[in-house]
């Protein structure tokens, strides 16, 4: 059995042919197969003006699978915060936090989720807000969360993020896919989600350093980290290379439209985008073959950085095959047994 902790990031994808109400009913068909299946926590990402990505609102998909499962985790990976409020943001969550006590966890990122067009009308005004007030935000935000707000806070003492009744606050992580912010996780004492499936440039080096630079908060006296992983599983290897050359079509097509369909790929030119990513060498790598093979993978890349924790991001055209790819990696992590998970 691996010691591996295994979750789940799901971006909503968008099948060709299909609707963003099928996307989201995907995504909670996904989560109670993932909690049957021995998934630690569910998270769900935040995109705009994507074509092929439908989770643009997070918190209210954090909600709706929350209510459709009993005891997973769920969380946002993550919430953008530098298009908003941090008031508005822990309230979001206090909320789910009271629907769900101990179950709904806040990651948050300061990446745009989009292209410059979007971001501009993401804002609440009409200039945005400089990437140096991100610290400042985050700080914010988790002074409204624990009710303690910064000593030169205008606010404090005078507003409060409701509810305020329930438990402790929501856990705060960071998501970062650069040294920037996982120094301010570091700073802040706050959990780490390293975007490896994004950024897999120099993960080791930004992660240790991370760790020999984190200063103990109340609520997190030592660091942690997860990462999150690219993966394809398959019962077999050709199976599994057969459905990552969807999502290595659309990566090379630069995001552009829905997932394609394998018949969209097998009448598509030949890209040599797509046969980079398939042999591993593409900006974005990930995971493809059958459990063995990608568990061994996950282990390494665990290893690499230091954590047991995972993240594991799947994305295919056909829904089944996602299930399916989620079934083979709990089985491979001795999760489930073979006759449960098919």
């Amino acid at each position: 059995m691996s010691n591996l902790r295994l979750g789940v990031l799901d971006q909503s994808p968008v099948p060709a042919g299909s609707t963003a109400t099928d996307a989201f009913a995907n995504t909670v068909d996904l989560a109670q197969n993932c909690e049957r299946l021995g998934y630690h926590r569910y998270w769900v990402s935040e995109h705009h003006n994507s074509d092929g990505l439908a989770g643009a609102a997070p918190e209210l998909l954090v909600g709706r699978i929350a209510a459709a499962t009993e005891s997973i985790k769920v969380g946002s990976g993550g919430v953008m915060l530098s298009h908003y409020s941090p008031y508005k943001v822990a309230e979001s969550f206090l909320t789910l936090n009271a629907m769900f006590p101990g179950r709904i966890e806040l990651g948050v990122g300061r990446a745009p989720g989009s292209d410059p067009i979007t971001m501009y009308a993401l804002a609440a005004s009409d200039t945005l807000r400089p990437v140096e007030q991100y610290p400042s935000m985050v700080r914010e935000l988790l002074g409204f969360l624990d009710g303690d707000l910064p000593a030169d806070s205008p606010f404090r003492g005078r507003v409060r993020a409701l509810p305020t009744s329930v438990g402790e606050p929501p856990p705060v992580w960071l998501l970062s896919s650069s040294p920037d912010s996982a120094s301010f996780a570091a700073h802040f004492g706050l959990p780490l989600a390293w975007a490896h499936f994004f950024s897999p440039a120099n993960g080791p080096e930004i992660v240790e350093a991370y760790k020999q630079q984190y200063r103990p908060s109340e609520r997190f006296p030592e660091p942690i980290v997860a990462i999150a992983a690219g993966v394809i599983c398959g019962d077999t290897e050709e199976a599994a290379a057969e459905a990552a050359s969807s999502v290595q079509l659309w990566r090379a097509r630069g995001l552009a439209g829905p997932i394609p369909s394998l018949d969209d790929v097998k009448n598509a030119a030949p890209n040599p985008l797509a046969v980079q990513s398939a042999n591993g060498n593409g900006r974005k790598p990930m995971a493809i073959g059958t459990g063995d093979q990608v568990m061994s993978d996950l282990e390494k890349l665990g290893d690499e950085h230091g954590t047991d924790d995972i993240f594991v991001v799947t994305i295919t055209w056909d829904h089944a095959t996602r299930v399916r790819s989620y079934e083979l990696v709990a089985q491979a992590a001795g999760q489930v047994p073979l006759a449960a998970a098919g």
